[in-house]
């Protein structure tokens, strides 16, 4: 079953006025919908855009995995277990927040700031607050999250280039960049889709693109 959700169809939020913009792909804080609460155990996706000295305040978490990857522009986070990063394109960032875990996210920069965050439900809750951040992730290149059992692929077709999407039992594919043909849909910027039970699966660029593939148990 291959479920396509289009990036204009995503829930608008945020605040404007504070220079920040926010589409969520699952219900989150006042946009609540019961049938769009997960996907296996991813509990959001959300496309965030941050004006110039813009951003969230310090703020708390708690057993959720949540994942950066920065689209433009230059994402500056501080956290409770004493990190203090600048997270570019290409890098990805992982906070575990186990039991708690407060963090800042900014936008210190001159240029806007784009970036995707994808929030994971744990196998098991609470433990210690954990931090990561590698740099420049290659196409290709998976980044494990063992405590959601989940696994992210990062992938950069080239113009008419076939990837084929790993063998899980679920998948779920984040466009970031580029026009895509999944099974016969088109797909673009912001579109997703949520796979379950398929086999052999390939993705066609059309142009250059940039997907983040989640292999979900």
């Amino acid at each position: 079953m291959i479920d396509v959700r289009r990036g204009a169809d995503r829930y608008e939020g945020g605040d404007p006025q504070a220079g920040i913009a926010t589409r969520h792909a699952f219900s989150f804080g006042p946009f609540y919908d019961p049938g769009n609460l997960r996907f296996g155990p991813v509990l959001a996706c959300n496309e965030e855009a941050l004006a110039p000295g813009a951003g969230f305040d310090e703020h708390p978490h708690s057993h959720t995995e949540i994942v950066t990857w920065v689209v433009e522009g230059e994402l500056t986070h501080k956290g409770s277990t004493g990190e203090s990063t600048v997270v570019r394109p290409g890098d990805v960032q992982h906070l575990g927040a186990g039991s708690g875990a407060r963090h800042v996210e900014r936008n210190d920069g001159a240029a806007p700031l784009r970036f995707v965050q994808t929030w994971l439900a744990p196998l098991a809750p609470g433990g210690e607050p954990s931090y990561r951040l590698v740099r420049g992730l290659a196409d290709g290149s998976a980044y494990e999250i063992p405590a959601a059992g989940a696994v992210l692929h990062v992938r950069r077709p080239a113009a008419g280039e076939r990837i084929t999407l790993p063998a899980a039992e679920r998948l779920y594919v984040h466009v970031v960049r580029g026009d895509l043909r999944l099974d016969g849909q088109e797909l673009g910027p912001g579109d997703s889709a949520r796979i379950t039970g398929e086999q052999g699966l390939e993705v066609l660029a059309g142009s250059p693109g940039e997907l983040l593939v989640w292999e979900l148990p």
